[in-house]
């Protein structure tokens, strides 16, 4: 009886002693950061980095490569499941090419099952051509936008368009960023004396009036007709510019024909001292020899494009970054509050 009530013993406290199976875990939420990621496809690197180093995030990891005939390959070489994703790409030289990153990238997010896709395009390339202004012409800026829609953008983020009303062409919404703010900054701390805002055509006057305000100065306008793709002739300026340091203001300087040229004619009629911005550097041809030998003194631009090497090594050219305006657009978009407070 002992022996018996000895193992039932044994058998009882085996029981008890036994460790109890764990209990299945719970999957642990994602972290608010891990919703919330940015990619970049090859255009403008640097800038990404910025943005990405403005808002303490780590730039999302994808791979872009080129099968030997030219096409592009892209893989997102991360989870983003239900996330909030942004990508900065800016359709700059060669506009095809990063075109056709930003739409791929876009496509490879959305069948990744993102929540929302927002397109970050520093500079929209195809702007210009936003009306049929000949007979048996495209209007392309309109075909992007839909090419954007349909590889899967819920909304675009956009710096400084050649024509406002491009926004119209969306079907998604469009926050539309200005460079102004940064630019103005920066001439406010030259202080430059006697100072007249400048715009080198009337589809400027806008953008103009808008930097004329801020900086408490006299605006003038200069009436040019275009001949022909980047050739124009300056006809007259509007407005009082003898003795006067005027500053032209544009959206961005291509060949920079019509800059130099509009200066040229500030010159003839008395201005003392000339200085030009932009908001996009496309410095295509030959732009920065046309600066080098222009009688503008400075040339302010931002970083939507990257420069090349001789526009970099050009004394009369200064960058001023406008990661901080993109980072916080960015950021008002993730957290759903209000854009416009960026535009004063």
């Amino acid at each position: 009886m002992a022996t018996m009530a000895t193992a039932t013993e044994k058998a009882t406290e085996k029981r008890v002693h036994q460790p109890e199976s764990k209990p299945e875990r719970k999957p642990q939420r994602a972290k608010p950061e891990d919703k919330f990621k940015i990619f970049s496809g090859t255009a403008n690197v640097p800038l990404a980095d910025e943005v990405c180093d403005f808002l303490e995030l780590a730039r999302g990891q994808a791979m872009i490569k080129r099968f030997m005939d030219g096409e592009v390959y892209v893989q997102i070489l991360e989870n983003v499941r239900g996330a909030d994703v942004f990508i900065i790409q800016p359709t700059c030289h060669p506009v095809d090419k990063h075109l056709m990153e930003l739409l791929l990238m876009m496509d490879a997010l959305k069948r990744a099952s993102a929540r929302r896709i927002t397109a970050v395009i520093p500079y929209y390339g195809y702007a210009r051509q936003d009306r049929k202004d000949r007979p048996r012409a495209p209007i392309s800026s309109k075909l992007v936008a839909d090419l954007l829609t349909t590889a899967g953008a819920n909304r675009a983020l956009i710096v400084d368009l050649h024509a406002p009303q491009i926004q119209g062409f969306f079907n998604i919404p469009v926050d539309h960023l200005f460079a102004s703010p940064v630019l103005v900054g920066h001439f406010r701390e030259l202080n430059l004396p006697d100072l007249t805002v400048v715009s080198p055509d009337a589809g400027g006057v806008e953008r103009a009036r808008f930097f004329a305000k801020k900086m408490d100065a006299p605006l003038a306008i200069v009436d040019k007709r275009r001949t022909d793709m980047n050739v124009a002739e300056v006809m007259h300026v509007i407005g009082d510019v003898a003795g006067r340091t005027c500053l032209l203001i544009d959206d961005l300087i291509d060949t920079a024909g019509t800059l130099v040229k509009t200066a040229h004619a500030l010159t003839e009629n008395g201005a003392r001292k000339i200085y030009a911005c932009a908001s996009h550097a496309v410095l295509s041809g030959p732009a920065v020899e046309n600066l080098h030998n222009s009688e503008i003194e400075e040339v302010v631009v931002t970083n939507t494009i990257p420069l090349s090497e001789a526009a970099r090594n050009e004394p009369k050219i200064k960058v001023l970054t406008i990661a901080g305006l993109i980072g916080r657009a960015i950021q008002s978009i993730h957290e759903e509050t209000s854009v416009s407070k960026l535009f004063n």
